[in-house]
């Protein structure tokens, strides 16, 4: 029974639903997925309608088909979902909103288990995927813990999917990646293999993985609500782990403060995973050697993110004067692009 099922992945999802995430089983026929996409359609017609205000009717139906169709056109495109992101984050000079930004609440967010995201005969499925607005825009992978060789391994298949055309419509439209054996840190490493980590997509044969430290764990803990007996026990079911539910160590591992669910909660929580999606990510076109043009998403490091919020209450309170100081790498040929 012990496995990174029943230690890590279930109890994660279970985490989530703390925060609103409403589990559905892939068996539920009532949620309309396109498997070229991963879109939930039905999910994403329903919140469309709500965020812009608008009444279901033949018009408006063809609008959201027109929408559709444009991102099943920018998915293929290869540059890392560029346009897609400017639509999400209403770069564009558009009356429609895929996200409410300004009431978070007003947004819907589930996760399922085991999505298969599949091209002919090229297939992979993430653990954990987490959808805003029928939108896939996040997934995890989890490892049970104390298996170096086994993170490392993982890591190479993340990195190979990453450069794998087939899979160019699922990655594209992934936001943020989440990697996690559900263990502390340990900063001895050089490679670290042990811990909870988050990335942002990449063409590179390595991808970037960070830590991630949150200030206040305890900014959390209001925000939290208990998991539903009604929910544990459907997820239980569907996965076939009912009888996990009075185990002493499931019980341990549900707890908020374990590795893997902190990150979650400093990345995934509604209001924090829409802050980043809106300020965290930027594009890099960066010049290589060779005087190619090669594009990066980048994600803000949690250094950069406290520091940043602690400027901005600087700044709310009133304060008009102060010093930034900002070090880091300089690296010649690169244009960041906001």
């Amino acid at each position: 029974m012990h496995n990174e099922d029943t230690r890590v992945k279930i109890p994660a999802i279970l985490h989530l639903t703390r925060f609103g995430y409403k589990y559905f089983s892939l068996k539920d026929k009532s949620f309309e997925i396109d498997r070229t996409s991963n879109i939930i359609n039905n999910v994403f017609r329903q919140q469309f309608l709500k965020i812009n205000n608008l009444i279901s009717n033949k018009g408006n139906e063809e609008i959201i088909d027109k929408i559709l169709q444009e991102i099943s056109l920018e998915l293929n495109q290869d540059d890392l979902w560029r346009e897609f992101f400017n639509r999400l984050i209403g770069k564009w000079e558009s009356s429609y909103q895929l996200i409410d930004r300004k009431n978070f609440k007003n947004n819907s967010f589930h996760v399922c288990t085991e999505l298969t995201c599949k091209n002919w005969e090229n297939e992979f499925r993430p653990d954990i995927t987490v959808f805003v607005n029928g939108l896939p825009l996040s997934f995890i992978e989890v490892k049970k813990p104390n298996n170096p060789e086994w993170i490392k391994a993982e890591r190479d298949r993340i990195a190979m999917r990453f450069q794998n055309t087939a899979f160019r419509r699922f990655i594209n439209i992934t936001q943020l990646l989440i990697f996690s054996n559900n263990m502390e840190y340990d900063d001895s490493w050089e490679d670290q293999l042990q811990g909870a980590f988050y990335a942002t997509i990449s063409k590179d044969s390595k991808v970037k993985f960070n830590n991630f430290r949150e200030e206040h764990q305890s900014d959390f803990i209001d925000m939290m609500k208990k998991i539903e007996e009604t929910d544990e026990d459907m997820i239980l079911k569907d996965t076939n782990y009912i009888t996990l539910k009075h185990s002493p160590e499931f019980k341990i591992n549900k707890d908020h403060n374990t590795p893997t669910n902190r990150i979650l909660s400093s990345l995934l929580s509604p209001d924090r995973f829409l802050s980043i999606l809106y300020y965290w990510l930027t594009y890099v076109e960066e010049v290589d050697d060779a005087w190619n043009t090669v594009l990066q998403k980048h994600v803000v490091r949690y250094p950069q993110f406290f520091a940043l919020k602690a400027m901005k209450n600087y700044i709310s309170n009133g304060d008009k004067r102060g010093i930034i100081r900002h070090t880091g790498i300089i690296k010649k040929n690169v244009w960041l692009k906001q």
